[in-house]
C-alpha cells in the first residue's frame, strides 16, 4: 500500500501543472463551503456580470467603444431590476396574499373530495388510507405555516439584507465590468507563471458554462410564462406562485418536473377535484414538460457537454445538498469543470508518460 502511495505521489503528486491545476479546484470549492453565504452577493455580481460580458462583447464586434457598450447594457439591466420590483414583486406579494386568504377554504374543499374516494374507489382506496393523508396534510401545512411565520418575525433584518444586496449587487456588477482586466490581472499575481494546464481547462469550459447560463435563464423565462398561461388559461388559483415554481423547477433536471407535479396536481385537485378541468391541467403539465425537456432544453443547451443522466442527478444531490440554491443552478457547469479537470489531467499524463511500445519478436 505504502508502495502504491509513493508511486503515485512520484507519478503526479511532485508535478507542478497538476499541483496547479487542483489547487485551483480544491479551492474554490473551499470557498463556496465555507464561506458561500457570505460571498453570495459577490458570488451573484460576478454571474450577473458574466452574462453582461457577453452582451458587451456583441456590441464590441459591432464597433461600440468598450465603455458605451458597457454604459448601454448596465442601464438596460438596471432597468429590468426596476421593472421586476416595481411590477412583478408587488403582484407575486399579491398572490401569497391570496394564497394565504383562501387556504383554509381550498383545503376544506379538499378534504371533502378526498373523502369521496373511497365511495368511488372502493377496491383501490381505504377511507383509514384518506384519514391519514389528510392527518399527513394538515400535519405538513402547519409546520409550513410555523415556519413562514419565523421568516415573517425576521423579516425586518431579511429587508435591510434585502435593501443592501439591491445596492451592492449592482455596484459591484459595474466594477466587475469596468475593470474586468486590472481584476484579472491582480488575480494573475497569485499564480505562477506556468499555468498551461489550468488555462486549457478554462478555455475548455468557458464556452459551455456561457452557454449553460444563458440557455438556463432563457429555460426558466420560456417555462415560466408558458405554464402561466397555461395555469392562467385554464383557471388556477395562485397562477402566478406555481408556474414560477415550475420555471425555477428547470434548474434541477429529472428531479424538479418529478417535484412539482404534486403541488399542481394537489392545488387543482383541492379546486376542482377528479373533474375535466383537473385532467386538463395535469395532461397540459405533462406535456409541457415533454415539450421541455424533449425539445426546449436541447435546443437551448445543444453547447453544453453531454452528462450522462446519472452524472447530472449525481451533480445535483451533491451541490444541491453543498450549496443550495446556487449549488442546483450551478450543478452542471461544476459537474463540467470536474470533467474538464480530469480529461486535461489524464491526457496530460499521458502525454507525459507515453506508453512503452512493445518491440517486436526476433524472427
Amino acid at each position: 500500500m505504502i508502495g502504491m502511495l509513493k508511486e503515485w505521489y512520484r507519478r503526479y503528486a511532485n508535478d507542478p501543472q497538476i499541483i496547479i491545476l487542483f489547487a485551483i479546484l480544491v479551492v474554490g470549492f473551499v470557498l463556496v463551503l465555507t464561506m458561500g453565504d457570505m460571498l453570495a452577493p459577490v458570488i451573484a455580481a460576478i454571474v450577473i456580470a458574466y452574462l453582461l460580458e457577453g452582451l458587451i462583447n456583441v456590441l464590441e464586434r459591432l464597433k461600440v467603444s468598450r465603455m458605451i457598450a458597457l454604459v448601454t447594457v448596465f442601464t438596460l439591466f438596471l432597468a429590468g431590476m426596476v421593472a421586476v420590483i416595481v411590477f412583478f414583486l408587488p403582484l407575486l406579494s399579491r398572490q401569497i396574499a391570496e394564497m394565504f386568504q383562501e387556504l383554509p377554504a381550498l383545503m376544506a374543499n379538499g378534504q371533502k373530495q378526498l373523502m369521496r374516494l373511497p365511495e368511488r374507489y372502493p377496491e383501490l382506496i381505504a377511507q383509514e388510507q384518506i384519514s391519514q393523508f389528510i392527518s399527513f396534510l394538515k400535519f405538513e401545512i402547519t409546520q409550513w405555516g410555523q415556519h413562514l411565520v419565523s421568516i415573517s418575525i425576521a423579516s425586518v433584518r431579511g429587508l435591510i439584507t434585502v435593501v443592501v444586496y439591491l445596492i451592492l449587487v449592482p455596484l459591484l456588477i459595474f466594477f466587475f465590468l469596468k475593470d474586468k482586466t486590472k481584476i484579472l490581472g491582480w488575480l494573475k499575481l497569485f499564480l505562477p507563471k506556468n499555468t498551461r494546464l489550468a488555462a486549457e481547462v478554462w478555455h475548455e469550459v468557458n464556452q459551455q458554462i456561457a452557454n449553460y447560463v444563458r440557455g438556463k435563464i432563457w429555460e426558466i423565462l420560456i417555462v415560466w410564462t408558458a405554464a402561466y398561461a397555461l395555469f392562467a388559461a385554464l383557471g388556477l388559483k395562485f397562477a402566478v406562485l406555481i408556474s414560477l415554481a415550475v420555471g425555477l423547477s428547470v434548474l434541477a433536471p429529472y428531479i424538479g418536473a418529478t417535484l412539482m407535479f404534486f403541488p399542481v396536481a394537489l392545488v387543482a385537485f383541492f379546486q376542482w377535484g377528479l373533474s375535466p378541468s383537473f385532467t386538463w391541467i395535469v395532461v397540459g403539465y405533462l406535456i409541457l414538460q415533454a415539450l421541455d425537456g424533449n425539445l426546449l432544453a436541447p435546443l437551448l443547451l445543444s453547447e453544453v457537454v453531454d452528462l450522462h443522466p446519472v452524472a447530472i442527478i449525481v451533480a445535483l444531490l451533491v451541490f444541491g445538498g453543498i450549496w443550495g440554491m446556487w449549488g442546483l443552478f450551478f450543478a452542471i457547469p461544476l459537474a463540467t469543470l470536474v470533467h474538464a479537470v480530469l480529461k486535461t489531467w489524464f491526457r496530460y499524463m499521458k502525454e507525459k508518460n507515453p506508453p512503452a511500445t512493445e518491440e517486436p519478436h526476433p524472427a
